[in-house]
């Protein structure tokens, strides 16, 4: 390659990875660091060099200091705390193994010069995080994503974990085929969102449990029904992605718990006063298990009030609860 473009290529490189708005070169400092790889610049050429930097985008800022001048890179592609939260969330994602989140964030730390790529660096603590022990859901996702883009079913094996640690495959290995439409991150996990046409209606996976996954060169279905499903609604009232019959439930809680329906429900739920202290609101949720132990886990400062299906579930679950850990 001619010197002149390999100038250029380290320039970019010195640039980008020795300076940021805390951490500036001189002139001489930059001459020296292109002399150190058997590449010579004058002042007067390096001036030029600057500004075709320029021309091509990078911010290449000059500031004086003591009758000196100082360059740096200023704006990037990222900033810093751009970088920070990309790097928190795929430290917080459990469908990313330990060894492609710490690739990924490494990755993340070429964008930022190595002074910013240390303090991204002691945001990392993965150790110790539940995080997925499937290293193909990387793939898998990317998989899914060209299926639904290309229009066309999937078929793949379904696993669930057995005692010795292992995924198993369910219904004895049988393959699904279905129809995928969307993927959606729920409580830390990946699904996706597909229509079964032998069942007719909308269902969800989990990615990290999905095996095999290959695309059908047969158009997907379930369009009309895609088309009217909510995917916000949906991941609203189902709870932990666990399944059951959506119905509409009436909460009563009192009043400093508004803050915790809305984080789960939205903004929108109706708000009806019953005195001082406490509110109702009527939400539509999927009532699972999971749903019961949700309103059980915040104590005594909301209850269900409705409808009477519903509360009688509440009491046979305490009831339960009552029996298996009650003193011998």
């Amino acid at each position: 390659m001619a010197k002149g473009k390999m100038k250029m290529l380290h320039l970019i490189r010195i640039f980008t990875q020795e300076t940021d708005d805390e951490h500036a070169l001189t002139l001489q400092e930059i001459a020296a660091k292109l002399d150190a790889v058997n590449i010579r610049a004058d002042r007067k050429t390096l001036y030029a060099d600057f500004e075709d930097l320029r021309q091509f985008g990078f911010d290449i800022i000059a500031q004086q200091r003591n009758h000196t001048t100082y360059y740096h890179l200023g704006a990037r592609d990222f900033e810093l705390p751009e970088l920070k939260l990309l790097v928190d969330s795929v430290q917080a994602a459990k469908f990313i193994t330990t060894r492609k989140s710490r690739e990924l964030i490494k990755k993340l730390e070429s964008f930022v010069s190595r002074y910013q790529a240390e303090q991204l660096h002691r945001q990392v603590f993965i150790a110790g995080r539940v995080k997925s022990m499937n290293e193909s859901i990387y793939y898998s996702i990317d998989r899914l994503h060209e299926a639904i883009n290309a229009g066309v079913q999937i078929r793949f094996q379904y696993g669930q974990w057995n005692l010795d640690r292992e995924i198993e495959l369910r219904r004895d290995g049988a393959w699904y085929q279905v129809s995928p439409w969307a993927l959606t991150w729920d409580d830390e996990n990946y699904y996706l969102v597909a229509y079964d046409a032998e069942a007719d209606m909308i269902k969800h996976y989990r990615v990290d449990k999905m095996l095999r996954i290959n695309s059908q060169d047969v158009p997907r279905l379930g369009r009309e029904t895609f088309k009217a499903f909510d995917m916000a609604k949906y991941s609203k009232s189902v709870f932990g992605m666990f399944t059951g019959e959506e119905t509409s439930v009436t909460l009563e809680a009192e009043n400093h718990m508004i803050g915790v329906l809305i984080d789960r429900f939205g903004k929108d739920i109706p708000v009806n006063i019953v005195d001082d202290r406490r509110f109702q609101t009527t939400v539509n949720v999927t009532v699972s298990q999971q749903f019961i132990g949700w309103v059980i886990a915040l104590g005594s400062a909301i209850r269900i009030v409705g409808p009477d299906a519903v509360v009688e579930r509440m009491r046979t679950e305490i009831q339960r609860l009552g029996e298996q850990y009650r003193q011998p």
